[in-house]
């Protein structure tokens, strides 16, 4: 079953809290979506490969650890996974951007895609999937292109959601900033923070 990393950080927990109020702005909302993504971005690239190089300091040689080549791609869900990508950007600058755009069947609720651009060498690459819920239809998209290993980042999440991906695929590791109470039926998480999209880019 897919390991779940619920983040229990201070720093996370306050910015989330930011992120729920209704009176937060579209500035203060956006800054605290890239920071939070940013601190989990430190969770979740915790297993990333090592190789010890030698170096010369400003003092003598040294032997240090640097990152082992890994490639990473990061994949926002449009629109509100483009909230997350420039914190994760700031700490890995390297990495390649895809794109999936989903939208949500008014009448079904259930997500039907209707964009998706990845990297050529995307099927080599981990890759980072970002979308302020779970979506279980871009981890379907994903695979289906061949992408072998996928850790989904969530700023939030309700057990329903969580357990479905668990379900649906037990690989995919599931790094989330906050565990709500349930879905309404509506699909909409609650106590939640509204919709993420809408209030990232200050639109209805």
């Amino acid at each position: 079953m897919a390991t779940v990393h619920e983040m229990d950080h201070p720093l996370i927990k306050h910015k989330l809290a930011l992120m729920r109020d209704k009176t937060t702005g579209v500035k203060e909302f956006r800054e605290a979506a890239a920071e939070i993504a940013m601190l989990m971005c430190y969770e979740a690239t915790r297993d990333l490969p090592l190789k010890e190089i030698t170096i010369e300091t400003p003092v003598a040689e040294a032997r240090v650890q640097v990152i082992s080549g890994k490639k990473i791609a990061l994949v926002p869900i449009l629109r509100a996974g483009l909230g997350m990508v420039e914190g994760i950007l700031e700490m890995i600058p390297a990495a390649k951007v895809g794109h999936i755009g989903l939208y949500r069947n008014p009448e079904t609720l259930q997500p039907i895609e209707y964009y998706c651009k990845l990297p050529n060498d995307i099927e080599d690459r981990d890759v980072l999937l970002l979308d302020p819920m779970l979506a279980i239809a871009a981890i379907d998209g994903l695979k289906r292109r061949g992408v072998k290993h996928i850790k989904l980042m969530n700023l939030i999440g309700a057990p329903e959601g969580v357990a479905a991906v668990q379900k649906a695929h037990p690989d995919v590791e599931i790094f989330v900033a906050g565990i709500d109470e349930k879905l309404n039926d509506h699909g909409y998480i609650v106590p939640g923070l509204g919709d993420a999209g809408d209030r990232i880019f200050g639109t209805k």
